[in-house]
């Protein structure tokens, strides 16, 4: 059963290593990318009903060609981690491509054409992997996830009370913006943007001068304080995302696996021949004897 164990082991591993060879090389980084701004071509193509009802048939095979040349590729990708499969379910991004990979085989997908478009244009997001930029900013997007979460929270919160607020004070004179809670958030939500303010101010003085203290109040606090929060979150994952990305390094995976036993058994053969050459260097050996060297001794025995 250990020499079976022990038979698979190195397959496993050459097979990986041929594989790995492959979805490490530049053409074939060039090659997906390729396909994958194809697909992306398809999609668009398939947008005017003209060339969709001419080229139906062609356009039906190069769709079934992306299919399986992703499909050989993901297959490859596995293969290359077939001595050490944790490590591809590790990566997020290896569980995206499986996944949309995955799903244009399952039955209730390909049956809806809607759902089968929308995974189509997931393959789009894919491209992340070979542009180090863009994926920095995926990552950043969702690691800033958590305090925008806080920030809607604390928007929302201030839309409510500040609608209230604009409901009570300007709902008779104003039905159109301020009649109700829903009218009076929408228009709020509207001059967040500094997207008709001025009209607003100057209806707000027509019914009274202190509406100025509301709109600056709100101005203020909604469109500069809790907006420069957010891009600060934004900016602080981009950071904290740029060094993740520096710390794992361009290939995400060391150079080498301290798991595979033939490199420890090379490390073990080349420290044992190390130790003894160093154990013949150190071992003193007297030199051969010859005529002069016996002749020397005798000389020395008589004369004492």
């Amino acid at each position: 059963m250990t020499d079976v164990t022990a038979g698979r082991q190195p397959a496993r591993q050459t097979l990986a290593r041929r594989c790995r060879a492959v979805t490490e090389s530049r053409g074939f980084a060039v090659t997906v990318f390729a396909l994958i701004l194809t697909n992306a071509a398809l999609l668009g193509v398939e947008t005017y009903s003209g060339l969709v009802s001419d080229w139906s048939r062609w356009l039906r095979l190069a769709e079934h060609a992306c299919v399986a040349a992703f499909t050989v590729e993901i297959v490859l990708r596995l293969a290359a981690h077939a001595d050490r499969p944790r490590d591809f379910f590790r990566d997020p991004w290896n569980l995206f491509d499986l996944a949309v990979v995955l799903s244009a085989f399952l039955p209730v997908v390909r049956e809806n054409t809607t759902v089968l478009r929308l995974l189509r244009l997931a393959r789009v997001l894919r491209t992340a992997r070979f542009l180090p930029q863009l994926r920095v900013f995926l990552v950043a997007v969702a690691r800033s996830l958590p305090g925008t979460l806080s920030f809607l929270v604390v928007g929302a919160l201030l839309l409510y009370v500040y609608a209230m607020v604009g409901w009570v004070f300007f709902a008779r004179h104003d039905p159109e913006h301020f009649g109700s809670i829903g009218r009076a958030v929408l228009t709020l939500f509207l001059l967040m943007t500094l997207d008709g303010i001025g009209d607003a101010v100057h209806a707000g003085l027509e019914i009274s001068h202190w509406s100025i203290v509301y709109y600056a109040s709100y101005v203020l606090l909604a469109s500069f304080v809790l907006v420069n929060v957010l891009i600060g979150v934004v900016i602080t994952s981009l950071d904290e995302a740029r060094a993740m990305e520096e710390s794992e390094g361009p290939d995400r995976r060391p150079p080498t696996t301290p798991e595979d036993p033939h490199v420890l058994l090379e490390r073990i053969a080349t420290a044992r021949r190390a130790l003894d050459d160093l154990e013949r260097g150190l071992t003193w050996t007297p030199p051969p004897r010859t005529r002069e060297t016996e002749a020397t001794t005798s000389t020395a025995g008589a004369g004492s």
